[in-house]
């Protein structure tokens, strides 16, 4: 029992940054998507831009992470503050931010990789994508201390009009260079 509320306690310690990658994997992959889409791309250019996405951002949004919680303990360091037990654990922070960004990025590209809805992987990809955009907006109450449903509803709100955005530049992009 004690091992587990030490392993729980730990990961408690990192919901925060698996959050934050999240929010940013779901939003950005699933633009990429709706981008593809709106510009009628097709199949296999939304695999690879989304999954190029995936890994690149993913990897980004980790290393940034890893040097922004750096930098904060080097410019502490300087001024005589102690290290904290944040900065101690970069590396293992910037992970969780990957691994978030990764396990909720992935999810709006499931339905083109399988043959289960010939024709509207798009709309089963939505779908999918709203469902993770509230329930990952959601998780941020761990953090902000809101509420579930209202965190859930606002970041399906920002995530829907990424999405609107990026479908919309594809689409006007694709009409006007024809």
């Amino acid at each position: 029992m004690n091992a587990l509320r030490c392993y729980l306690f730990r990961f408690t310690s990192y919901v925060d940054e698996f959050v934050y990658g999240a929010n940013d994997g779901i939003i950005t992959t699933f633009a990429v998507v709706s981008g593809a889409q709106g510009a009628h791309l097709g199949h296999k250019a939304i695999i690879i831009l989304g999954l190029a996405n995936l890994v690149a951002d993913g990897f980004s949004m980790g290393a940034s992470s890893f040097l922004a919680i750096r930098t904060e303990a080097d410019v502490d360091t300087a001024n005589g503050s102690p290290v904290t037990e944040n900065e101690k654990r970069a590396l293992s922070r910037s992970m969780a931010t990957f691994i978030g960004f990764v396990c909720a990025g992935i999810l709006p590209l499931i339905p083109f990789f399988t043959n289960l809805a010939p024709q509207r992987e798009f709309l089963v990809s939505s779908i999918s994508a709203a469902g993770a955009f509230f329930v990952v907006g959601g998780l941020r109450a761990f953090v902000t201390r809101r509420s579930f449903v209202f965190s859930g509803i606002e970041m399906l709100i920002v995530g829907g009009a990424a999405s609107a955005l990026a479908y919309g530049v594809g689409f006007g992009v694709e009409w006007f260079v024809r």
